[in-house]
């Protein structure tokens, strides 16, 4: 239970305190709106546990409620749905520390380094389809040493974490959308 209370505690900051700080800052929209032009694609990501799913979803979103421009939309989104999987990444440091925990493993000052970098490298390869972060886990346990039977303990619950995880991806690659397209009309209105 406290493992995912973690998991869903670092997916909540995520969504809802790095991600609209990004938004107010560097996209300079309102983050209450773009959740709300974002509601849609949230909740069928939420149910489907599938970005790619979403994704004309999300591109409808981020360019008719949020202002993104469909070139940005168009070239961030799809880019975002099969390798931005920022809350897979999340969700892989803290169930590879939990397995380790659980097995009675010190993991060093350099191996939580090493699963963090190997999270990220494997959340890029990860499918953007339901229960693809479960498979990454083995590439993470083999390069900290920990044994791969270590995956069942967690494979209860990992559905429903999936379910938050790809809602936390297809919101972060409509706020990087979002961030882009604004770069992109900063960018032109220097040209001009």
């Amino acid at each position: 239970g406290f493992y995912f209370l973690i998991v869903l505690a670092g997916l909540a900051i995520h969504m809802f305190i790095t991600l609209p700080l990004l938004l107010r800052t560097l996209g300079k929209i309102n983050p209450v709106k773009h959740y709300r032009g974002m509601l849609p694609a949230l909740l069928t990501a939420f149910t489907t546990c599938s970005t790619i799913v979403t994704l004309p979803l999300t591109m409808k979103a981020v360019t008719e409620e949020s202002g993104a421009s469909r070139r940005a939309a168009g070239f961030v989104l799809p880019i975002g749905a099969t390798m931005n999987m920022d809350g897979t990444a999340l969700y892989e440091c803290v169930a590879t520390i939990f397995i380790a925990q659980v097995y009675g493993f010190e993991l060093s000052f350099t191996a939580q380094l090493t699963v963090a970098v190997t999270a990220v490298l494997a959340s890029i390869g990860a499918a953007s389809i339901p229960m693809s972060g479960m498979v990454m886990m083995s590439i993470i346990l083999s390069a900290v040493g920990l044994p791969l039977e270590g995956v069942a303990i967690i494979l209860a619950v990992d559905r429903i974490l999936d379910m938050f995880r790809t809602t936390a991806n297809v919101f972060s690659d409509s706020c990087g959308a979002v961030i882009i397209s604004r770069f992109e009309s900063l960018a032109d209105k220097k040209a001009n």
